[in-house]
């Protein structure tokens, strides 16, 4: 094993820096140092480490093939100090500037928004820019730090981080109930009127599984309310107007106050999870890093 107190690291940044300015005399002039300093430095580290690293003429500096490949592994392990460095560094001050954050409508104003509004209050430094909609949000082109994506993720290059369990509920209203008669099985689903949520795949069609196991597939035939908003689903079933499968952070309340009942409360939907998704990079944003740590706090994620 290589003894390291024998080789000054110090002097892999001046490798890296000769290597990258092209010359030594480009590399003195980046650094600050006399191009004779830059010179005795990389003797001495070809000393420690005691292979050739540069092949030096009066025309060009290139490097050995054992000097590419060193220059390789000192470029990744600078980075990984800086990183390391700004990861300490982090630590020690409040997390400030603008987290931009996009959700979903409901579960944005549901959970997202009162999340950030802690933050705020914990960090004062910390601005919020936060953007509700039930779109596909394109992270790079519209500048968001992170983005909450509610069921099966798509294929990308962004990271991702599971934060919540997405649950959902057959709901209608006791109005709705009383005038169409309460459903005992599966079976009697198809021919009621159902709202669908259209953004959503399949939107008319579901499995339910009861406590056994057992699964039935569902395909609602008689749709007599069609949106692109989970919003305006909810406020339709509440009027009355049919059965509506919901995410459950977004009915649970009326649930509880009697202004929706649960439909068929022994057969389960299908669960998914909810993520934070965010730009694939070596070192998270502090800011992005809080926002997510926070979020899997208030859902037990």
């Amino acid at each position: 094993m290589i003894d390291l107190s024998t080789i000054n690291l110090n002097r892999l940044t001046t490798f890296v820096a000769v290597v990258e300015a092209g010359s030594l005399t480009a590399a003195a002039e980046r650094l600050g140092l006399a191009k004779s300093m830059v010179s005795k430095h990389m003797q001495l580290l070809e000393q420690e480490i005691g292979v050739g690293l540069l092949l030096r003429s009066t025309r060009k500096l290139s490097l050995t093939e054992a000097g590419r490949s060193f220059y390789e592994s000192s470029r990744q392990l600078l980075q990984a100090a800086e990183q390391a460095i700004e990861q300490a560094r982090s630590g020690r001050h409040a997390p400030q500037g603008t987290l931009r954050v996009a959700s979903p409508i409901d579960y944005g104003v549901i959970v997202v928004s009162p999340v950030l509004a802690q933050l705020r209050a914990r960090y004062p430094a910390l601005k919020i820019d936060l953007t509700c909609g039930d779109h596909r949000i394109d992270l790079i082109a519209e500048g968001i730090d992170v983005t909450v994506r509610l069921g099966k993720l798509a294929d990308s290059g962004h990271m991702a981080t599971r934060v919540d369990t997405l649950t959902r509920w057959l709901v209608a209203s006791p109005a709705f109930l009383a005038a169409h008669g309460t459903p005992a099985t599966p079976d009697d689903l198809p021919a009621l009127p159902y709202i669908a949520l259209s953004v959503i795949p399949q939107p008319t069609q579901f499995t339910l599984s009861d406590r056994d196991g057992n699964e039935v597939e569902v395909r609602m035939r008689n749709t007599v309310f069609s949106t692109n908003t989970a919003y305006a689903t909810r406020a339709a079933a509440l009027a009355g107007d049919g059965i509506l499968r919901a995410t459950t952070f977004s009915v649970k309340e009326d649930v509880a106050a009697g202004r929706l009942v649960r439909v068929l409360p022994d057969w389960s939907l299908p669960e998914s999870d909810i993520h934070a998704v965010y730009p694939a990079t070596s070192h998270l944003p502090q800011k992005v890093r809080v926002f997510i740590d926070a979020l899997k706090a208030a859902t037990g994620g």
